[in-house]
């Protein structure tokens, strides 16, 4: 399994594609106007406290206010508070908490209106991006992420992650991280520390330890409210999260963001520091790699998988409906129960990707082919499993209910990803039409399931636009069908076809349907 992560930079934003074997599976933008991302840390102030909620508005600089539950406080709330005011004042200097003395935790079944006042100042850190109507989702249980731990102000416990399976590995790094925690602090150690040494995970917390000390200074000066801790550039937030040795090649065509890359990759992984490369082609780097047409072919209400198969994703106010098709697919070898399997298993791993891909969040609903065995339905339901396993968002599967449907539930903290496919109709003005390099996917795909009937000569009507896009060239699409197939299409342009319209013809001259 090769991973890419291609890098194309513009004046005032960064677009991130990472593939996985050549396909296209997250795709992040960073834009320079993004002043409220997951992970930023401010200073403001509580509005309000609503009982009735048992939850604070926050203003954190938003247009509209920032919600903070009263679950989402922490325990050390009463030690945050105390220790704002005093370092706000300039009555503590020592930022590391060793001498600080801490208050006596909330009680995690109270009232907001006994934990906070308004007008309070506090230090609070973005959990979920603004969201439609609404504004940010804030906690006052700081993080801060490194590559190897996560460092949790006010805290003393040391956890590991779930992932790491060994009890003997998450032994060694509960004792090597603990011999390193100062007082007043406490971590959650990332799966990639597994099998690292002491060193490595001391240089990660003296590098969080100087963030936060850097966050600090800044408290005695800062006007309400203002961002005191940002978190890292995307590019370098990315990698931290899921850089691993499974990456064939980071590759950037903006020097300067190339180097910083270089510097990164270098710091955390030294010997990897020779896949990031920097793009000099003529050719736009999208565009090389084949994400263009990926991009456009996988947004859009309808996506077309392979062997005819297709799923209709649909977005309601509540939730998301995605709805798995067959096709005109026919199998005589198989029978109805193994290919609505064969099929399931097909949509079940574009689903994934798909979730990753929008960012897709809240709850998902989808409606695979009824199976009446119930092995099948085991088996759909732990491969859509396994597919997901990589996906760094929280989520949750249920098991298909009676009807075939299988309910997720995945965490959203950003506005999902969605970009529009559809192209104005040259035929008809104010009209839409999809993408015509979906055309030539759907023709594609006929094609194959045309050459699998054994016809021997076949010949494709089109609009001149879509014929010269199939036969201009070297190598031309007609051409690699010919050696992928060993048939050769004879290609007919047509003016009175309408852009999008095509049609197959046997030898005799009779419609194919």
């Amino acid at each position: 399994m090769d991973k890419e992560l291609i890098i194309r930079s513009s004046s005032n934003f960064v677009d991130f594609a990472l593939l996985k074997d050549g396909k296209l599976i997250e795709l992040h933008k960073d834009e320079e106007d993004n002043n409220f991302a997951v992970g930023d840390v401010f200073i403001a102030k509580i509005r309000k406290a609503v009982p009735g909620l048992n939850a604070a508005f926050v203003n954190v600089g938003y247009e509209k206010d920032a919600f903070l539950h009263y679950h989402d406080l922490g325990p050390k709330l009463p030690s945050l508070l105390k220790f704002v005011k005093r370092v706000s004042t300039g009555k503590h200097t020592d930022f590391l908490l060793k001498n600080f003395q801490f208050e006596k935790d909330i009680d995690k079944n109270g009232s907001i209106a006994d934990a906070l006042k308004s007008n309070q100042s506090l230090l609070v850190q973005i959990v979920k991006e603004p969201i439609s109507t609404k504004g940010p989702r804030i906690s006052s249980e700081l993080s801060i992420a490194g590559r190897y731990i996560v460092l949790v102000p006010f805290s003393d416990r040391i956890s590991i992650s779930q992932k790491i399976e060994s009890k003997e590995e998450k032994d060694r790094l509960k004792r090597l991280v603990k011999s390193i925690t100062p007082k007043g602090f406490g971590v959650i150690v990332r799966t990639v520390a597994e099998g690292k040494k002491v060193a490595e995970l001391d240089t990660d917390l003296q590098n969080l330890l100087g963030r936060w000390t850097a966050m600090c200074k800044k408290l005695n000066k800062a006007h309400h409210p203002s961002k005191v801790l940002g978190e890292m550039n995307k590019a370098s937030s990315i990698l931290r999260d899921i850089f691993n040795d499974s990456f064939s090649s980071i590759v950037v065509d903006d020097e300067e963001l190339y180097m910083q890359i270089k510097d990164y990759v270098h710091l955390i992984a030294p010997k990897k520091e020779s896949i990031v490369k920097h793009y000099q082609n003529g050719v736009p780097i999208f565009e090389k790699h084949g994400i263009e047409r990926q991009i456009k072919t996988s947004f859009g209400r309808t996506v077309s998988m392979a062997k005819g198969a297709y799923i209709v994703i649909e977005h309601t106010e509540a939730l998301h409906v995605i709805d798995v098709n067959s096709g005109n697919r026919s199998n005589k070898e198989k029978n109805q129960e193994d290919t609505a399997l064969e099929v399931n298993l097909i949509s079940a791993t574009e689903i994934a990707r798909q979730l990753r891909l929008r960012d897709m969040g809240g709850i998902i609903v989808v409606d695979f082919i009824d199976m009446s065995n119930a092995e099948n339905r085991k088996k759909l339901y732990n491969h859509l499993r396994d597919e997901m396993k990589d996906d760094k968002a929280k989520h949750k599967i249920l098991p298909p209910s009676k009807f075939g449907l299988i309910q997720i539930t995945r965490q959203r903290v950003r506005p999902e990803r969605n970009i529009e496919t559809k192209e104005e109709n040259p035929n008809v003005s104010g009209e839409e039409i999809e993408a015509p390099i979906k055309v030539v996917q759907r023709i594609q795909q006929d094609m194959e399931r045309i050459f699998k009937k054994d016809y021997k000569k076949v010949t494709l009507n089109t609009h001149p636009f879509i014929a010269a896009f199939l036969t201009k060239g070297f190598p031309s699409l007609r051409s690699k069908w010919f050696l992928e197939h060993k048939k050769w299409v004879k290609v007919l342009p047509r003016d009175a076809y309408t852009y999008l319209e095509y049609h197959f013809f046997d030898k005799n001259g009779d419609k194919i349907n």
